[in-house]
């Protein structure tokens, strides 16, 4: 990624404080936000330098449920308005059926599962990871 000047640098970080409902909270300290919050300011944070991919290692893990489905709805957001592609991984198997398009499911280090998300299962999923 490219150093931008100050000016450009603050437009871009506004404009993706907008991109994920924030930019009313821009002059927020870090530690006044809520957990929710924090996971959108670092989404804002990798869309600044407009990426076509996104890895997210667990984003609702330390999230309470509504602020998890906030979360997994604007990455879908973002997939549709940015074109951005999401991977994320998810030990909640609701989270991985609803909001992923393909389901890679893990054991022992090997795939077990790799099919449309329409195609598996929650029964699948639960005797997959019990």
């Amino acid at each position: 990624m490219q150093a931008l000047a100050p000016a450009e640098a603050r437009a871009a970080a506004m404009a993706a404080l907008g991109k994920v409902g924030l930019a009313d909270l821009a002059l927020r300290r870090a530690e006044q936000l809520s957990g929710g919050q924090s996971q959108r300011v670092a989404i804002a944070r990798a869309l600044v330098g407009k990426p076509r991919f996104l890895v997210a290692d667990e984003p609702c893990a330390s999230l309470d449920p509504q602020a998890g489905e906030e979360v997994m709805a604007l990455f879908m957001s973002l997939v549709k308005r940015e074109g951005v592609t999401v991977l994320f991984t998810s030990h909640n198997v609701q989270h991985a059926l609803s909001y992923g398009d393909r389901i890679l499911g893990l054991q022992g280090g090997r795939i077990a599962i790799d099919a449309p998300s329409a195609a598996v299962s929650s029964t699948e999923m639960a005797q997959l990871y019990g």
